[in-house]
């Protein structure tokens, strides 16, 4: 009968020996622990900070002209207003996050006379170009859904402050 250690080596059942005396001494500089230090622990990357980096990541590209739909602009616009409040980078986005992979749903208003294809597909480009850089994530799937299209002659729903 023989034993698995803990590296994946085998050795045989006996009584332990005492190497203390027989194993040279290692420098007070050498690492412990075994192993490279990047591979001791976990990270796990909420869904929020995917959504962060993958809506700046849209609004990036030339054609998008807000995040979201019409309901979830017209609440951000009243948060925006609010003193503290700032834009929320996560308008318009949603994470599922793995521990390896995450796949994400983008809800976009595209400026009136670029082409919609093009514009999803430089989203699209640029959104996994970001995400898989700064979180190291696999992203497996982008969807894009265009809610509006902003004409030249409609006001912004969001209203500028007041306050210069």
């Amino acid at each position: 009968m023989t034993d698995m250690t803990e590296g994946g080596s085998v050795r045989a059942p006996g009584p332990e020996k005492d190497l203390s005396e027989t194993t040279p001494r290692k420098d007070p500089g050498t690492r412990r622990g075994g192993g490279d230090p990047a591979t001791r622990g976990r990270t796990t990357i909420a869904d929020g900070v995917v959504e962060k980096v993958a809506g700046m990541a849209a609004r990036d590209v030339f054609g998008v002209h807000a995040m979201g739909g019409g309901l979830a602009r017209t609440f951000g616009a009243v948060r925006d207003r609010v003193p503290g409040g700032s834009k929320a980078a996560t308008r318009g986005v949603k994470a599922e996050v793995g521990e390896v992979q995450t796949a994400l749903d983008l809800e976009i208003v595209i400026d009136y006379g670029v082409s919609i294809t093009d514009v999803a597909k430089d989203v699209r480009e640029n959104v996994i170009a970001a995400v898989e850089r700064m979180t190291g994530l696999e992203v497996v799937e982008v969807n894009i859904a265009v809610s509006d299209v902003k004409l030249p002659e409609e006001e912004d729903e969001e209203p500028e402050t007041r306050l210069q």
